[in-house]
């Protein structure tokens, strides 16, 4: 064959969307390599209480239509699942290569797409801020709490370095159950073990719940001190057709 003719298929090839069992399987993969320091993922993917969903494109409107869906399912069943290890998490097939700082900011339209849904329905998830600047911030999906990670195949993290744009989703409700026994202290004591094995240091903007806002832990990049969180839930926009209610929304 041809070099230009093979190298036209191969390129017409990696455009190609990927299966969600093909994300979903080298997801469990990356998680349970030594390249992933997070034990949590590790022992959701252990007792398959990881929920996958893959998605076309990051940011996209039509996507966070079934992402909010998706998430709001399971935000709802999450303690069916497990009580302390159901995760979710949403994969994407582009964009595959963009620079830290394009991932943040396409972190955060998905999240402003996201809560431009859930408000039509839903107030913010008790016992944390919707403002992005407290110390008690934390993402809101169905009066839920979230922590978010997000991974893609650029990040300076080795551990959030992943092939495909991602998005992970933590229940803060699960964080402070644990932190109710010994687990908790074990399992963060674990994960920055191997963070400094595997990276030689910890994640700069590292902060416990109450310590500082963890928006600045969302996209994984080494934010500067004066780095402002773009989302303000107050301003988020709307869905097209849904009511103007504001419901449960700090000024």
């Amino acid at each position: 064959m041809p070099w230009e003719m093979k190298r036209r298929m191969n390129y017409e090839s990696a455009r190609l969307p990927a299966s969600a069992e093909q994300v979903g399987q080298e997801l469990t993969r990356f998680i349970m390599s030594e390249a992933c320091s997070c034990i949590g993922a590790k022992t959701a993917c252990a007792r398959r209480t990881l929920v996958h969903r893959h998605y076309p494109a990051l940011a996209d409107r039509q996507a966070s239509i079934a992402l909010h869906a998706d998430l709001t399912e399971f935000a709802l069943k999450r303690d069916e699942i497990h009580e302390l290890f159901a995760t979710f998490a949403a994969t994407f097939d582009s964009p595959l290569d963009v620079d830290e700082e394009k991932f943040e900011w396409l972190v955060w339209e998905q999240l402003k797409l996201l809560h431009a849904q859930d408000r039509v329905k839903y107030q913010w998830a008790p016992g944390v801020d919707s403002d992005p600047t407290s110390e008690r911030f934390a993402y809101s999906v169905a009066e839920q709490a979230f922590f978010v990670v997000g991974l893609h195949r650029n990040s300076s993290r080795l551990t959030r370095r992943f092939s495909w744009p991602a998005l992970v989703f933590n229940s803060h409700v699960q964080f402070d159950r644990m932190k109710e026994g010994p687990m908790y202290s074990r399992i963060q004591r674990e994960v920055r073990r191997r963070e400094l094995a595997l990276q030689g240091s910890l994640n700069p903007n590292l902060a416990e719940f109450g310590e500082r806002s963890e928006a600045a832990q969302y996209s994984g990049r080494a934010v500067p001190s004066d780095w402002t969180c773009p989302f303000r839930p107050d301003e988020a926009e709307r869905e097209p057709g849904g009511t103007q209610e504001r419901r449960g929304i700090h000024p």
